[in-house]
């Protein structure tokens, strides 16, 4: 019989170790990140926490286009710049988020003064200048780049969302943003990013998107699910059946925004166009028997995801639930739970079921840290 001082590190050996943050868990499988602003750069206690728990940073609204540049064509680096220097300082890949959305950008860019859209080449030649001027600040500090943002859309039988891009430089305007951006920074990933892309419907509009830019010779090297999804909404084996569907036709693809809300709303997505009323059922905290729905359904999601090769990373729209958008949508000025810490920045049961399945092997995967 061995003695018992030999035994025990046999023991220490063959037991395996739990993770204790999600980067640990995340490994070498995949990214995990978190969305952060320049606030939350002044406080230590939440910088720790985002140093310990996550390997790459997503700027929370510092890149979106509305905040580089005026109504005047002049251009504002300092915010952003604070964090892609905290990222950079910290050794986290950064995701440029985003050069082209809709909701909050610029009327110079496509519209004239007195609201009509530009001519063609004219606004051509502005979302050109905007997109070298962006990416080619930041060429080579900037992983991969949110390209185009929420741009497919929501309607059945309706191809594009009706934009000011799309009515002053037609439908290829998506194809030219990817083109000025590749040749602003080649070295740069570049990816379409939109919510509830993997359900039935805009799925197939998003493959469109993607069979039509490939056609072309366009280079776009993943797609960004954003990942607002609901308790109940959508099954994790559809979201698992999307992703299949995005990497066959030559994707790979990211979780970019993700949080699961647990209080009742109509939809899930991002429709920034829509509110709700509701009720404020948790204004404290979220009760324990909450608690444990939001856990399950994260680890049922995430335990999903990492079974797929394509999925390079998951990154959080938030760190801790006093920072969620959540908290203003869609029903404005409520107390919401969603993420991973709460207000207090203590680990919640979501954590350690995300740690978890973070821990499981993907399919097929290389112990290689996949680029996005």
């Amino acid at each position: 019989m061995l003695h018992l001082r030999l035994l025990f590190p046999l023991l220490f050996l063959v037991l395996p170790v739990q993770a204790e943050t999600l980067r640990e868990a995340a490994g070498g499988k995949l990214l995990i990140g978190c969305a952060i602003a320049t606030r939350d750069l002044d406080d230590p206690e939440l910088t720790n926490l985002i140093t310990q728990q996550f390997n790459c940073i997503t700027p929370e609204y510092e890149m979106m286009p509305e905040k580089l540049v005026d109504d005047h064509g002049k251009f504002t680096f300092d915010t952003a710049d604070r964090v892609v220097g905290f990222a950079e300082k910290n050794k986290m890949p950064v995701i440029g988020h985003m050069l082209v959305w809709h909701f909050i950008t610029r009327k110079w860019l496509f519209e004239s003064p007195d609201g009509k859209p530009l001519p063609r080449e004219k606004a051509l030649e502005n979302l050109k200048t905007y997109i070298d001027t962006v990416v080619g600040h930041y060429k080579g500090r900037i992983k991969a780049w949110d390209v185009v943002n929420e741009a497919i859309s929501d309607k059945d039988g309706e191809y594009l969302k009706d934009t000011p891009a799309l009515r002053a430089i037609g439908p290829d305007y998506i194809e030219k943003a990817f083109q000025f951006a590749q040749a602003a920074d080649p070295q740069a990933a570049l990816y379409y990013n939109d919510y509830n892309i993997e359900q039935p419907g805009k799925l197939d509009r998003t493959l469109k998107l993607i069979h039509s830019l490939r056609e072309k010779g366009v280079k776009i090297d993943a797609v960004g699910i954003q990942g607002h999804w609901l308790l109940d909404w959508p099954p994790a084996g559809m979201i698992g059946k999307g992703v299949e569907a995005l990497s066959a036709a030559g994707v790979k693809v990211m979780i970019t925004e993700m949080d699961i809300d647990p209080l009742p709303r109509d939809s899930s997505g991002a429709d920034m166009s829509q509110s709700e009323k509701g009720a404020n059922p948790y204004p404290e905290t979220l009760p324990s028997e909450m608690q444990e729905k939001l856990a399950k359904r994260y680890g049922e999601i995430v335990s999903e995801l990492v079974r797929h090769p394509a999925v390079t990373m998951i990154g959080f729209w938030g760190t801790h639930d006093g920072r969620s958008w959540l908290n203003d949508y869609p029903v404005k000025s409520r107390t919401n739970h969603p993420l991973l810490f709460d207000r207090k920045l203590q680990p919640k049961p979501a954590l350690d079921a995300v740690i978890k399945a973070l821990a499981l092997p993907k399919e097929g995967r290389s112990p290689n840290r996949p680029s996005p």
